[in-house]
């Protein structure tokens, strides 16, 4: 059943055995897998089924140094959370996004890496990250290159230092849509849209939580009692939740060792460089690195650098994906060209417009069949994150001159680098975040020690020549995260060193948990929300057998 939190009645209180907070992904996975047991679940969600635009103002908040932009850009609030926002083109007319599991050395506690180390391995989580392909509507739990390569598409002949593994894509469409009809249909679940939690009231120790304390931006206001508890509102809001909920513990519950909200790290986006071919033949032969469909499955490969030389050369984890792009001509066209598009809200284009209308007709070579093949043929105009299947354009080898080499890069975990309340306030008067990020050393370390690894391997192969990018003696980035929001409260078996423990219980706290990509210790390269619907899978299991035993 799906209820209007706004008509309710005031002051209502719902009785509820589990409650979650937040429908994203994770949410959404929980109570897929709680729906039809034999106790009530209740789901809160914080926005409608709809984007409006009031709701979406509650995720404003500051980002110091302004890398971030403002953070309502980097969340959704409404049913399927940041699913909302997903948006790779995968063909088929479905929208979706890139899945891969965490690496066997993310869970690895590394000596030249602080704050490193799960409570458990990967393979633990493994038969987890096998239910969450079906959850995700994935092919096999198969990342391996083999798998998806042939004849046709091989893998480049690089040395054991870097090796191929791919990505899979999956449809957003199962969180935003597909899932909510399903946990809709289930009895035992009430879905509550518009519905903030504002605070959760404890015991006089603290040490259980005993009812919700719900909002809605109408002024209605409800509550809710539960056993057990669930935060799964996304690594910058559960840190905040924790932090508003705090009459009893004033440092916020869960932080008694100023913890809450440390550790903030996401996957900063660099650029590598560009990869000169050194034969124009290499285009025919990178199908692998293409978005593009295997059996149907959506794949595309990457490279990484082999776990082995990771540990001798003590740096991080980091994907490195290709995409071809045209002549510098041609490209400086297609840029020209988006400026003009946007000239009309751009006062500095409007001075240069025939320096732009020049680069335009010079480069009419690329633009007018990549403009026909996109619109006619779903092809990219220039292949992207959020924009393949070029390897399916006749002649690509002679419209594509180089590779963009791009990192999606692994982040220290720093505890400087954090989620804290300020003083300014939501519409519903909660305390707005500020989210405080920075490079640390081994980060710049880790970027700049991979890009020369590749450059020499890519070299020894005989490949082509990779010309690496640098802001002088940082990396390039291109943008500080991914809306990958994990860290803020990670999770270890020692209190002081973790907000909660293996099992995702917040520390001291005897019924509150939290399922959630915040919950990571470290977060690897990966996107995150694989091991987001794995951990919330095996949280499912684990509330079962604490109701069935209460």
């Amino acid at each position: 059943m799906l209820i209007d939190a706004r008509t309710l009645p005031l002051d209502e209180i719902v009785e509820t055995e589990v409650c979650i907070v937040g429908a994203g992904p994770a949410g959404i996975t929980l109570a897929k897998e709680l729906a039809f047991a034999d106790f009530r679940v209740c789901l809160l969600e914080s926005g409608g089924l709809d984007f409006e635009k009031n709701t979406q103002s509650l995720a404003q908040g500051e980002s110091v140094g302004n890398l971030f932009g403002t953070l309502d850009e980097q969340r959704r609030f409404q049913f399927g959370g940041t699913a909302n926002a997903w948006k790779i083109r995968l063909g088929n007319n479905q929208i979706g996004v890139r899945y891969v599991p965490l690496d066997e050395i993310d869970f690895e506690k590394r000596d030249w890496l602080p704050y490193s180390g799960w409570p458990f391995d990967k393979s633990h989580l493994d038969p987890f990250y096998d239910r969450a392909q079906a959850v995700c509507k994935l092919g096999a739990f198969a990342y391996g290159a083999k798998a998806w390569e042939d004849v046709q598409t091989p893998q480049l002949p690089l040395a054991n230092n870097v090796t191929t593994s791919m990505f899979q894509f999956g449809p957003r469409a199962v969180f935003t849509h597909e899932y909510r009809e399903q946990i809709n249909q289930a009895s035992n679940i009430t879905i509550y849209i518009n519905a903030n939690l504002m605070e959760m009231e404890t015991d006089e120790t603290a040490k259980t939580v005993t009812r919700l304390r719900v909002g809605c931006l109408s002024g209605n206001k409800f509550w809710v009692c539960a056993k057990v508890v669930i935060l799964a509102a996304g690594g910058i809001e559960n840190a905040r939740l924790l932090l508003l909920s705090n009459k009893v513990q004033t440092v916020g519950l869960g932080n008694q060792n100023d913890l809450v909200g440390r550790f903030f790290m996401d996957h900063p986006l660099v650029s590598c460089g560009r990869l000169i071919p050194s034969n124009p033949e290499l285009f025919k032969r990178t199908a692998l690195y293409d978005l593009r469909r295997v059996n149907d499955v959506p794949v595309m490969g990457k490279l990484t650098l082999s776990e082995e030389v990771m540990r001798r050369q003590q740096i991080l984890n980091n994907s490195t994906l290709l995409f071809p792009i045209p002549k510098a001509y041609q490209l400086q066209a297609v840029n020209s060209l988006k400026t003009l598009l946007s000239m009309r809200h751009n006062a500095e284009a409007r001075k240069d417009v025939f320096k732009h209308l020049a680069n335009v007709i010079i480069g009419l070579d690329y633009i007018l069949p990549a403009a026909y093949g996109a619109v006619t043929k779903q092809q990219p105009f220039i292949p992207s994150l959020a924009w393949g299947g070029w390897s399916y354009i006749r002649g690509h080898e002679n419209r594509f001159a180089e590779f963009e080499a791009i990192h999606q890069t692994e982040q220290v975990p720093d505890p400087d680098n954090r989620v804290t309340l300020i003083g300014d306030r939501d519409r519903l008067g909660r305390q707005q975040v500020k989210l405080h990020w920075r490079w640390n050393d081994i980060d710049i370390h880790n970027i700049k020690r991979t890009q020369d690894i590749l450059q020499e391997e890519i070299a020894r192969a005989g490949i082509g020549q990779l010309q690496v990018e640098r802001d002088g003696n940082l990396p390039k980035l291109i943008h500080p995260g991914t809306h990958h929001h994990m860290g803020t409260t990670r999770m270890h078996d020692d209190p002081k060193q973790g907000v909660v423990d293996r099992n995702c219980q917040v520390h001291g706290v005897s019924n509150l948990f939290i399922a959630s990509s915040s919950v990571f210790p470290t977060g690897g390269y990966a996107n995150p929300t694989l091991t987001i619907v794995a951990l919330a899978i095996r949280l499912a299991d684990h509330v079962k057998t604490i109701i069935r035993n209460s």
